[in-house]
C-alpha cells in the first residue's frame, strides 16, 4: 500500500510541475506597463493655445523700457507712467470674470481668436497714441485681450490634452508668459536706437503681429469636446 501512495505523490508532483510555471518563468514573462504614446496633434494644439500667454508676458517686459521713452515723449509724471504700466492688470482681471461665460457661448477656440483680435486692436491703438488719454484707451483694449488669453489658454489645453500628459501640457502657459517677458526685453533693445517719437511706438505696436498670427493659427485647431457640450 505504501509504495502505491508514494508513487501517487510522485505522479502528482510531476503533474503540478508541468502545469504551474516556475517563479523565474513568471518574472521573465511579466510585461512591464508601456508608457502611453503622446498625441502629437494635442501637443501642437496645446503649444499654440498656450502661446497666447506671450501677450501678457510681452506687455510686462516691454513696458519696463517703453515707459521711459513714453515719459520723455509725452512729458508725463512718474505717477502717470505707473498707472499706464499697471492698469492693464486691473483691466485683465475685470475681463477674466466673463471669459468663462463667453467661452461656453462661442467655444474655447473662438474665444482665443477673439482674444488675439482684441489685443491686436489694443496694440495698434497704443502704437498710434498721440496723447495720454489715447494711450490709456489702447491699454484698456489690450487689457481685455490679455484677460481673455490668460484665462482661456489653460482651459483649452486641459480639455484637448490626453490624461497621460495633461499636467505637463497645462504648464505651458506659465512657460510662455516668461518667454513673452524675455521678448519684451529683446524688443526694448531692438528699437532702442530709433527716434524718441518712434521707439516706444514700435515697442508697443509690434505685438500686433504675433497676436494676429496666433488668432489665425488657432482656427486650424479643433474645438474641445467639453466645450461643445456647453454650446447652445
Amino acid at each position: 500500500m505504501a509504495p502505491l501512495i508514494d508513487q501517487a505523490k510522485v505522479t502528482m508532483n510531476d503533474a503540478s510541475a508541468n502545469i504551474l510555471p516556475s517563479p523565474q518563468k513568471l518574472i521573465l514573462d511579466f510585461d512591464h506597463p508601456k508608457k502611453p504614446k503622446r498625441n502629437k496633434f494635442a501637443f501642437v494644439c496645446a503649444i499654440l493655445a498656450s502661446m497666447t500667454s506671450i501677450l501678457l508676458g510681452y506687455d510686462i517686459g516691454v513696458m519696463s523700457g517703453a515707459g521711459i521713452y513714453i515719459k520723455k515723449d509725452m512729458n508725463l509724471s512718474d505717477v502717470q507712467i505707473e498707472i499706464v504700466s499697471g492698469i492693464i492688470n486691473i483691466y485683465s482681471l475685470i475681463c477674466s470674470a466673463v471669459v468663462g461665460r463667453t467661452s461656453d457661448w462661442i467655444g474655447r477656440r473662438y474665444t482665443i481668436v477673439v482674444a488675439g483680435a482684441i489685443f491686436f486692436m489694443g496694440a495698434i491703438l497704443m502704437g498710434f497714441a498721440t496723447n495720454y488719454a489715447f494711450l490709456m484707451v489702447g491699454r484698456f483694449v489690450a487689457g481685455i485681450g490679455v484677460g481673455y488669453a490668460v484665462m482661456i489658454a489653460p482651459v483649452y489645453t486641459a480639455e484637448v490634452a490626453p490624461a497621460s500628459s495633461r499636467g505637463f501640457l497645462t504648464s505651458f502657459p506659465e512657460v510662455f508668459i516668461n518667454t513673452g517677458v524675455l521678448l519684451g526685453y529683446v524688443s526694448n533693445f531692438a528699437f532702442l536706437k530709433l527716434p524718441l517719437h518712434l521707439d516706444w511706438r514700435f515697442m508697443l505696436g509690434i505685438d500686433a503681429v504675433p497676436s494676429i498670427i496666433l488668432a489665425i493659427g488657432v482656427l486650424a485647431m479643433p474645438e474641445s469636446l467639453r466645450s461643445r457640450l456647453f454650446q447652445p
